[in-house]
């Protein structure tokens, strides 16, 4: 499985978990970006994570 397909059914599944739970977010067209961020902990700072996590907002 490709990182891609298990970030895709991880948002999906979790969605749907959440969306039972907590009914009003039904409301929502989306619980989740179509984004996401991966890299090992040895290639990538912290404050190079924290700069996508910041910057996710402005999308």
């Amino acid at each position: 499985m490709t990182i891609h397909k298990l970030v895709k059914a991880f948002k999906g599944r979790s969605s749907n978990i959440l969306r039972k739970e907590f009914p009003e977010l039904l409301k929502l067209p989306s619980l989740w970006t179509n984004s996401y961020f991966v890299s090992t902990a040895d290639n990538i700072s912290h404050k190079t994570i924290q700069k996508y996590i910041e910057n996710q907002s402005k999308k």
